[in-house]
């Protein structure tokens, strides 16, 4: 086993363990039995085998050497559909109709470069297509859950993400932007110090808008550290992860070769980085929209500092973690 896959097994091993207790004791708290809580922690299991998988170049490298890429890309739709199969069969949940919906979401997702002339109009009907079924709210009626209060959306969403990024940096072969998970020491200061520049602007900003307002969640001390901690880090990995890779990442430096200016493409792609928040709250949300705008504005300065993706998702990640610790 080379160097490169001894490192994705062992952070995968990792991560397996960690995802396995942290199945089981929350299949405890809900009084889950086994048999329902199994086919669960399989499905994300499966799931997040695959949406690390992005991180490590030496994988995507590989894969895009040899395999050719219709090969390539119907691994990667067999890949996206397994989770939903792998839970919904042994529990009873398996819905035709959904399956269907979902495979033709990901065959056209992974075939988009085999089957698309390359350019700039496949490149932004792409970004175009991703945020369409998230912002339409598709993953909740799909993904079917065995007991009430007990959401599975995220499975879906977690799949889409990575089926995006994998499609982008494999099989489309963009490079320069700086993905990851786990941002350089350069990049954690660069994140942060936009996060403070933000702050005395966005929030005055917000609560004249109405869009926030104060509040202290009232947790213990250890117990909110943990939550804020939890909070962060989900943010940075799911949220701040998407959000970035495709706005500052893609988006920032294309229309900013496209108008043959940094401004233009820092202010374009703020801009519709608040269009995409109108649905928020009730469509349509300007005033939570604008405040989305302001922040996209900061974030792209970040990138522009950076040159990648990550400080932007430190950024993002800490202003999302304190509104939803000291705002409501």
């Amino acid at each position: 086993m080379d160097q490169p896959l001894r490192k994705f097994v062992a952070a995968l091993a990792a991560l397996w363990l960690l995802l396995a207790a942290a199945g089981f004791i929350y299949a405890r708290i809900l009084g889950l039995p086994a048999h329902l809580a199994a086919p669960l922690v399989a499905a994300f299991l499966w799931e997040s085998s695959f949406y690390i998988a992005p991180a490590f170049a030496a994988l995507r490298d590989a894969a895009a050497r040899r395999w050719p890429p219709a090969i390539h890309a119907a691994g990667l739709a067999a890949s996206a559909l397994a989770p939903y199969l792998v839970y919904t069969l042994p529990l009873g949940l398996f819905d035709l109709r959904s399956a269907a919906i979902l495979l033709l979401l990901v065959l056209a997702a992974s075939f988009w470069f085999v089957a698309a002339p390359a350019g700039k109009t496949a490149d932004f009907a792409f970004i175009a297509f991703m945020a369409a079924p998230l912002l339409l709210r598709l993953f909740p009626a799909l993904y079917p859950s065995p007991v009430a209060g007990l959401t599975l959306s995220i499975l879906g969403q977690l799949m889409w993400i990575r089926l995006g990024i994998w499609a982008i940096l494999t099989l489309r072969r963009v490079e320069q932007i700086g993905f990851g998970f786990w941002p350089t020491p350069e990049e954690w200061r660069c994140g942060f110090r936009f996060f403070l520049y933000f702050l005395p602007i966005g929030v005055p900003a917000g609560l004249a808008l109405g869009v926030i307002r104060f509040r202290i969640v009232p947790l213990d001390w250890p117990l909110a550290a943990a939550y804020a901690a939890a909070t962060f880090f989900g943010m940075l990995w799911v949220v701040a992860l998407s959000e970035e890779f495709y706005f500052r990442g893609l988006l920032q430096p294309w229309l900013a070769r496209l108008f043959g200016s940094r401004t233009a493409g820092l202010l374009l792609t703020s801009a519709l980085f608040g269009l995409v928040h109108l649905p928020f709250r009730g469509f349509p949300n300007w005033r939570f929209a604008l405040v989305a705008a302001l922040a996209g504005i900061f974030y792209g300065l970040a990138r522009d500092r950076s040159r990648g993706m990550r400080a932007p998702m430190v950024a993002h990640a800490l202003v999302n973690t304190v509104m939803r610790l000291f705002f409501a």
